[in-house]
């Protein structure tokens, strides 16, 4: 392993599905196609936009659970894109801004809107602030000559995980009961979870650069 592919492995986030057959399979035939890491990266921005617009203009537990789906073929674009860049040998000198603005664009579309439909717009706009700074502290310890620190409980795919959820749960909620529940919950839980993950990452930061002194 050359001195490069080890700082890659430490600044990429830690997936188990990264080593799953069918997405093994998926980033083989897109490295094969004439599609770049940066196209799917913008793709996920797509898929943010369309389950956003879901969840204002839609809001009936089949867009719901629609939008669910677009949550996860946002984080199936962040998956595939790296693997496409650095196990298929397709990196570009802008793949790193490529691999971090898309998915703050992403984040904070999905969750101003899920802010919103749970009848709280203020919640929507605090997460996604959140979410940036959760991403701010983790490249600023890589700014700083540390790995980036991927831990939760509400990195990304901890927040989309509770999101997808969420939703699912909703259209169960809003087809039976008219309420949305399940969305204001997650919201809080989103919330408080990056705040937390804010201070766990700060904290961690402070830690190893004591450490070096």
């Amino acid at each position: 392993m050359t001195e490069a592919d080890t700082h890659n492995n430490e600044n990429r986030r830690p997936l188990t599905t990264r080593s799953a057959g069918w997405a093994r399979a998926l980033a083989s035939a897109l490295v094969k196609s004439a599609v770049t890491p940066n196209q799917i990266s913008v793709l996920s921005i797509l898929f943010a936009l369309i389950g956003a617009g879901l969840l204002l203009y839609w809001p009936t537990p089949i867009g719901f659970v629609l939008a669910a789906l677009c949550v996860q073929l946002r984080l199936l674009c962040n998956l595939l894109d790296g693997m496409v860049a650095i196990e298929g040998g397709k990196q570009s000198p802008v793949g790193a801004l490529y691999n971090e603005f898309p998915d703050r664009i992403a984040d904070s579309v999905l969750l101003v809107a899920l802010g919103h439909v749970a009848g709280y717009g203020w919640l929507g706009w605090l997460m996604a602030l959140l979410a940036a700074l959760t991403a701010y502290i983790r490249v600023t310890g890589g700014s700083l000559g540390l790995a980036q620190d991927f831990r939760g409980p509400q990195a990304k795919p901890h927040r989309m995980a509770v999101m997808t959820a969420a939703l699912l749960i909703g259209a169960a909620e809003l087809h039976w009961r008219g309420s949305v529940h399940a969305l204001l919950a997650a919201s809080v839980l989103i919330a408080a979870g990056s705040v937390l993950t804010c201070v766990l990452r700060s904290r961690a930061i402070a830690a190893q650069l004591r450490g070096r002194d």
